[in-house]
């Protein structure tokens, strides 16, 4: 079985929503880093040296290939990273290998199992 891990910066906000919808499109868990920092194409504006920007979360989904682009395509929705420059993005990268997913694997098995 072959893996991509998809990684998305969300607004704080948005985390759980993010996490759910992930989750109901076939990700069987994530890794949730909190309080992000990051910068698009506009610096972000500062006040007396503080930063005036949300809170963001780092997500990291390692799903099935299979699953990935439909799993990243309804983040990207929800989390709404083309409505608005700065809300977020997300990507996937391959996965060579992993180690510690094999109750993923028999449940992934289970569920193709079960559609066919």
């Amino acid at each position: 079985m072959h893996f991509k891990l998809i990684i998305a910066f969300v607004e704080d906000d948005k985390t759980e929503l993010t996490l759910a919808t992930a989750r109901d499109n076939g990700a069987k868990g994530a890794t949730v880093i909190s309080n992000a920092r990051g910068e698009g194409l506009k610096q972000t504006k500062t006040f007396f040296g503080l930063n005036l920007e949300a809170s963001r979360d780092v997500l990291m989904f390692l799903v099935e290939q299979h699953l990935s682009r439909h799993i990243l395509e309804k983040i990207a929705s929800v989390a709404q990273f083309d409505n608005k420059p700065g809300t977020g993005i997300a990507f996937q990268i391959d996965v060579e290998d992993a180690i510690g997913v094999l109750h993923q694997i028999e449940q992934l098995n289970q569920e193709l199992e079960d559609r066919i």
